[in-house]
């Protein structure tokens, strides 16, 4: 009798942890000053700090064209920047002041979001 009752429970256990919670789960924001600094630049301001992270990067960028801020992406806030010699990088910057900088042509394969300016150019979250 008493087999019969473990067996019963254990598979009720077995059953409640195969649910999953129906609520969604808020995704935790981390952003820093460096990054919410840089949505508060002007155009050229932001343009010779995206240009420093390019060069801190070991690429080559005389001058850029246009700038501007694309999306969040996990916890980096993603920007662009299009230079005078018409190669354009991604910026990543993470909450920690950081960059990442990956050339625009190479986003699709490597499952990015596309290098695209957006309307508001301010931040989603």
């Amino acid at each position: 009798m008493r087999a019969g009752w473990m067996i019963a429970l254990v598979s009720m256990s077995a059953a409640a942890c195969d649910k999953q919670p129906t609520t969604p789960r808020t995704p935790i924001v981390v952003r820093s000053e460096a990054q919410d600094r840089l949505h508060k630049l002007n155009d050229l301001d932001r343009a010779i700090g995206l240009k420093r992270a390019i060069y801190d990067a070991g690429e080559v960028c005389k001058r850029v064209v246009t700038s501007g801020y694309v999306t969040e992406y996990q916890n980096l806030s993603m920007w662009t920047a299009s230079c005078d010699d018409e190669k354009s990088w991604a910026v990543f910057v993470g909450p920690d002041g950081t960059a990442q900088v990956r050339p625009c042509k190479d986003l699709a394969q490597l499952k990015l979001p596309a290098c695209v300016i957006a309307p508001a150019s301010k931040p989603k979250a």
